[in-house]
């Protein structure tokens, strides 16, 4: 998996890195990682293209918004302005009827690279995934988290049948569902380091 990330990521196609937030081809690198409402936007661009998105499926996207105003349509194209600013040199975005569409610059294709796994408890799966027992304990230290969050986390995943414990009273889980979308190359979450600790 590491390696087709690598060869993507090396390639003359336009990444979309919802890993990173960032949208990068081979020569250039725009980080989106203060920027949730623009990625946002550049995310959902990137999974339709190439054809366009309607504004309304953007207005949810960027802003959760159900029923979109006048000044939720004043917004959006605000952050599609800045969104343009910020990717001139990758790719445009046009106007279409509907919405927007994205258009590459310098690539023959656009990909969006993301994780198999999309929740709010990714990370706790990420680490879960390969049926290890870990405990509570062991998972904190690896996330950056605390034991309470964590064991949060355990509590609502093992609720949704998704993990469960072992004899020895530790955490296992069942496989994440797989990636589906053939545009959509999955990943793991690369910035935790995978070590095995002693609960």
């Amino acid at each position: 998996m590491l390696d087709e990330v690598e060869a993507l990521l090396a390639s003359k196609v336009l990444v979309v890195d919802a890993c990173r937030h960032v949208v990068r081809d081979p020569r250039t690198v725009v980080s989106f990682a203060r920027r949730r409402v623009l990625f946002a936007l550049a995310r959902a661009l990137g999974e339709a293209w190439p054809r366009d998105v309607p504004r309304d499926m953007l207005l949810a996207r960027a802003f959760g918004a159900k029923l979109a105003d006048e000044s939720h349509r004043a917004r959006l194209r605000v952050e599609v302005g800045r969104l343009r600013t910020m990717l001139q040199t990758l790719a445009g975005i046009g106007a279409t009827k509907r919405g927007f569409v994205l258009a590459s610059r310098r690539a023959r294709e656009v990909v969006v690279l993301a994780r198999p796994v999309e929740e709010e408890h990714a990370a706790v799966l990420a680490f879960l995934a390969d049926g290890e027992s870990w405990s509570s304990s062991a998972l904190a230290l690896a996330l950056g988290a605390s034991q309470r969050t964590v064991q949060r986390a355990l509590d609502s995943l093992a609720e949704q049948g998704r993990c469960s414990r072992s004899v020895s009273g530790e955490l296992v889980a069942g496989s994440p569902q797989p990636c589906r979308d053939s545009r959509r190359l999955c990943c793991y979450p690369l910035h935790f380091r995978m070590t095995r600790m002693e609960a």
